[in-house]
C-alpha cells in the first residue's frame, strides 16, 4: 500500500508540475509552418530546471523571440512541435513519422543522443528536411556524405577526445581504463579516444562496458580496476547511465581516494546519499561549454532576449544566468540556425509558394517540396550565436570552429556537493585555468597531482628473491644478545629494502633455494605465491607470456666455464716435436747422403787415407752432421766438390735451426697459455661432446643451448647447481659449462 501511496503521490506531482510548467507558454500549432524539437525523457520528472525542462524552454523562446524580432517564413510565423522520446532509436522514429504526418514540419530540432540521430538522419535525407542535433557527439555523424541533412551545434567527440587526450598531457597521466555505454555514443567515443589517446603515448589499460539493457556493468568492476596498473577512469555515457555506473563504482570501493574518476558530462550530484560525498570529491567532468567562458564572443544581446522570454513565460524552470546547462544553450542555436535559414528561403516570396507539402498521411511519403536549396543556406549561413561562432560547411556536419570545453571538479561545501570550474580549452589550444581560478581538490581531498597509475604505498608485499652469489644468500649473525642467526644480505636484497625505503610498501622477503629452477620463478608468481621476484632472471619470449618484467637492472653474459690448465709434461723425445717425422727422416736421408758424397770427393784426404773403411765412413758422417748442426769437424774439405757441398749443407744448417728454434719457441708459448676450447663457436662446432658438456637445467642457459647448439636434443650432462658444476668439472666427469 505505501508503494502505491507513493506511485499515486508522484503521478499526481508530474502532472501538477507538467502542467505547470507547460500552460504558461502561448500554443503554436496553428501556425502554416513548425519546427519539431525533439527530447529524451529523463528519470528526474520533479526536477523543473534540470536540463530537459531548460533546453525545452530555450526551444520555445528562440522561436518567440523570432517572433518579436520579426522574423517570418514567407510571412508566416515559425511553430513548434514537442515530442519526448524514450532513448529507443525506433521510439524516436515512431514519434518523428507522427509529427511529420500530421503537422507542416520544416526541420528538426534534435535529438539530445547520437542512437537516435543514426535513425533519423537517413529518415530526414529522405522526407528532404534538415534536422539539426543539440547533443548528438558520435564521431560517425561528421560524415556529410552518409548524413546529408544532418547538423549539430554541439562539438563532436573527436574534439572531445583532443581535449582529453591534452588533459592526459597536462597532468603527465600515461594509462587509463574506459567504462562506455553500449551504443554508438559509446563505442564511437572509445574508438575516438583511443585514436587520441595513441597520437599522444598514452596508453588504455582496460575497457569495459555498461549494459544498457540490464543498467549493470559487464564483468567485475573491482577486480579489473584493483587489478589495473592504471588509476584513471573514464566514463563515457549520458549523464543517467554515468550517474549508474558511480553508484556501481562507489559500492566496489573503487571511487577515490586511489581513483581519479573523469566523467564525460555533469552528473546530478543529488542522486548519491551523503555517506558518499567525501569518496566523490575529486571527480572531474569535461564537456562541451559555449564560448564565452575561453574567451570567445557570443551573442549576449540574443541571450539576454531569450533569458528574458523564459523568465516571462516559466520562471520557476529558469536555474540562474550562471547555472544554465550549457546543452541547453547548444539547443538555442541549434533552433536559431534554421529560423534564419528558413527565412532567407521565402524572403522574396509568401509561404504556400516557397514551401509546400505532398498530400499524404504516410510520413515517408510526406515530402517538403521546394526545400534543396535549404541546405545550401545552412552550408553557407553564418551568425554570431548564444555559445559563440555557428558556421557549417558542405564537407562535414560538425560546425567549424566553436568547440569550447571545461573541465569541472566535485568540491564539497559543508553538506553539500557542487562541480567548480577548474579548467577551459577550445579545440586548437591547450587547458588553461578557468577565470574564477579555482583550485583542483583530488581524491581524498588532496592537492597534489595523482600519478594516475598504481601506488602500492603501505600495501604489503610479499616478494621473492632467488638465492645465488651475490645476490642473495644467507649469512649467520649474532645479535646483540648473542644469538645466532640467518640474515638475508646480497645486492637482491638491498635493492628490495632500498625500494621500500623510497616507495613506502611493505616487504615481506622470502629467500628461494637454490633448487628451484629458474623457469619455475614465473609460475611461483602465477600461482600467486608471491608478488614479487628480483633476481638474475634472464628475460625470455616463453616467460613473458606468464609474467611481466620491469627494465633490467643488470647487464650479463654468456661465459663458458672450464678446468684450469695445468702444467703440461714434456717426454723424453718432446725436443723432436717441433719437426715433424716426414722432416726428421729426409734430414737423416741429408746427412746420408752428403757423408757418402763426403767420402767419395775427400777419399784422397791425408786424414782419412791413414784410417780403415769403417772410420772412414764414420769421419763422414760425423763431418756432415756437425757441418750440418754448425759444430764444425775435425778436417777441413780439399776437393772442390767438398766445399762446394760443405756451403750447401751450412745453408741448409742456418734454416733448419731458425726453424727449429722459432716452432720450439712458439709450441712451448702456447702450451702454456691456450685453453682446447676457445669459445662458443668451439662448442657449435663440436670441438667438445655435447655429453661432455653440463648444462644447468631449468635455466635460460638450457634454453640457448637448445635452441642455438642441439636444435633440441638434450645429449648434454643435465646439472642442478652450480657446485654440482664444480664438483663434475674437478672430477673430470664434464669437460666444459655454460654459465
Amino acid at each position: 500500500m505505501t508503494f502505491v501511496w507513493k506511485f499515486q503521490c508522484l503521478c499526481l506531482y508530474f502532472l501538477f508540475v507538467q502542467r505547470q510548467v507547460e500552460g504558461t507558454w502561448p500554443s503554436a500549432n496553428s501556425s502554416a509552418v513548425q519546427l519539431l524539437y525533439l527530447s529524451q525523457n529523463i528519470t528526474d520528472i520533479t526536477n523543473i530546471q534540470s536540463w530537459y525542462y531548460q533546453t525545452r524552454a530555450m526551444f520555445y523562446s528562440a522561436i518567440l523571440l523570432s517572433h518579436q524580432y520579426g522574423i517570418t517564413v514567407g510571412g508566416e510565423y515559425l511553430g513548434w512541435r514537442l515530442e519526448t522520446t524514450s532513448g529507443s532509436p525506433m521510439n524516436a522514429l515512431r514519434m518523428t513519422c507522427e509529427a511529420v504526418s500530421t503537422s507542416n514540419i520544416v526541420g528538426i530540432v534534435g535529438p539530445s543522443v547520437s542512437r537516435e540521430a543514426h535513425v533519423l538522419a537517413p529518415f530526414t535525407e529522405d522526407i528532404d528536411i534538415p534536422i539539426i542535433s543539440y547533443g548528438a557527439t558520435d564521431p560517425k555523424l561528421s560524415d556529410r556524405i552518409e548524413y546529408p541533412s544532418f547538423y549539430r551545434t554541439v562539438p563532436s567527440d573527436n574534439d572531445a577526445a583532443l581535449a582529453m587526450a591534452k588533459l592526459f598531457v597536462r597532468f603527465n597521466w600515461t594509462m587509463c581504463i574506459i567504462i562506455y555505454q553500449n551504443d554508438e555514443f559509446g563505442t564511437g567515443g572509445v574508438k575516438a579516444l583511443s585514436d587520441a589517446f595513441a597520437d599522444s603515448n598514452i596508453t588504455v589499460t582496460d575497457t569495459m562496458i555498461f549494459d544498457m539493457t540490464t543498467l549493470a556493468i559487464r564483468g567485475d568492476l573491482k577486480g579489473i580496476l584493483t587489478h589495473s596498473l592504471a588509476r584513471t577512469v573514464i566514463v563515457w555515457a549520458d549523464s543517467t547511465y554515468a550517474t549508474l555506473i558511480l553508484q556501481s563504482g562507489l559500492k566496489a570501493d573503487v571511487v577515490g581516494p586511489l581513483f581519479t574518476w573523469i566523467l564525460g558530462g555533469d552528473v546530478a550530484l543529488t542522486d548519491f546519499n551523503d555517506t558518499w560525498y567525501d569518496r566523490l570529491v575529486g571527480i572531474l567532468s569535461i564537456s562541451p561549454v559555449v564560448g564565452n567562458l575561453a574567451g570567445a564572443p557570443v551573442n549576449q544581446t540574443l541571450l539576454n532576449d531569450a533569458y528574458t522570454i523564459w523568465k516571462t513565460y516559466e520562471p520557476e524552470s529558469f536555474p540562474g544566468t550562471a547555472n544554465v546547462d550549457y546543452y541547453t544553450l547548444f539547443a538555442f542555436d541549434a533552433t536559431w540556425a534554421l529560423i534564419e535559414s528558413f527565412s532567407r528561403l521565402c524572403s522574396n516570396s509568401n509561404f504556400s509558394s516557397c514551401i509546400g507539402f505532398t498530400n499524404t498521411s504516410f510520413c515517408f511519403d510526406r515530402r517538403a517540396l521546394n526545400m534543396h536549396s535549404i541546405f545550401d543556406i545552412l552550408n553557407t549561413n553564418t551568425f554570431l550565436g548564444v555559445t559563440g561562432s555557428v558556421q557549417f560547411f558542405t564537407n562535414t556536419t560538425d560546425r567549424i570552429n566553436g568547440s569550447y570545453y571545461i573541465v569541472k571538479n566535485v568540491q564539497r561545501f559543508s553538506k553539500t556537493l557542487n562541480f567548480v570550474p577548474v579548467l577551459v580549452s577550445t579545440g586548437s589550444a591547450d587547458w588553461t585555468q578557468h577565470a574564477e581560478k579555482n583550485i583542483i581538490v583530488w581524491p581524498g581531498q588532496s592537492l597534489t597531482i595523482p600519478t594516475g597509475y598504481a601506488s602500492i604505498h603501505g600495501v604489503t608485499l610479499r616478494i621473492g628473491v632467488k638465492e645465488t652469489v651475490p645476490f642473495a644468500m644467507e649469512k649467520e649473525i649474532t645479535d646483540e644478545y648473542g644469538n645466532k642467526k640467518a640474515k638475508l644480505v646480497g645486492y637482491a636484497v638491498d635493492l628490495v629494502y632500498r625500494l621500500q625505503e623510497k616507495m613506502g610498501f611493505i616487504a615481506n622477503v622470502t629467500l628461494i633455494p637454490q633448487n628451484v629452477t629458474y623457469s619455475s620463478l614465473p609460475d611461483l608468481i602465477v600461482n600467486d605465491q608471491f608478488d614479487v621476484i628480483v633476481g638474475d632472471i634472464t628475460i625470455l619470449a616463453v616467460r613473458r607470456e606468464k609474467v611481466s618484467f620491469s627494465e633490467s637492472i643488470f647487464d650479463n653474459t654468456l661465459r663458458l666455464i672450464i678446468r684450469k690448465k695445468t702444467s703440461e709434461s714434456y717426454g723424453r723425445f718432446a725436443f723432436l716435436k717441433p719437426f715433424p717425422v716426414i722432416l726428421w727422416i729426409m734430414i737423416a736421408l741429408v746427412v746420408l747422403w752428403s757423408a757418402l758424397l763426403i767420402y767419395f770427393y775427400e777419399v784422397r784426404h791425408a786424414e782419412l787415407r791413414k784410417k780403415p773403411v769403417i772410420s772412414r765412413i764414420g769421419m763422414s758422417i760425423w763431418y756432415a752432421i756437425g757441418t750440418l748442426i754448425g759444430y764444425g769437424v775435425d778436417f777441413q774439405a780439399k776437393t772442390s766438390p767438398g766445399r762446394i757441398l760443405t756451403s750447401g749443407i751450412y745453408v741448409v744448417s742456418v734454416v733448419l735451426i731458425a726453424a727449429y728454434q722459432a716452432t720450439l719457441t712458439a709450441k712451448l708459448t702456447l702450451s702454456q697459455s691456450q685453453d682446447f676450447i676457445a669459445g662458443i663457436d668451439d662448442i657449435k662446432n663440436g670441438k667438445v661432446p655435447y655429453n661432455r658438456i653440463g648444462i644447468l637445467v631449468g635455466t635460460s642457459i638450457e634454453d640457448y643451448f637448445l635452441r642455438e647448439i642441439t636444435g633440441g636434443s638434450r645429449n648434454y650432462y643435465p646439472l642442478t647447481t652450480k657446485e654440482d658444476m664444480y664438483e663434475k668439472l674437478l672430477n673430470k666427469v664434464i669437460d666444459a659449462s655454460i654459465m
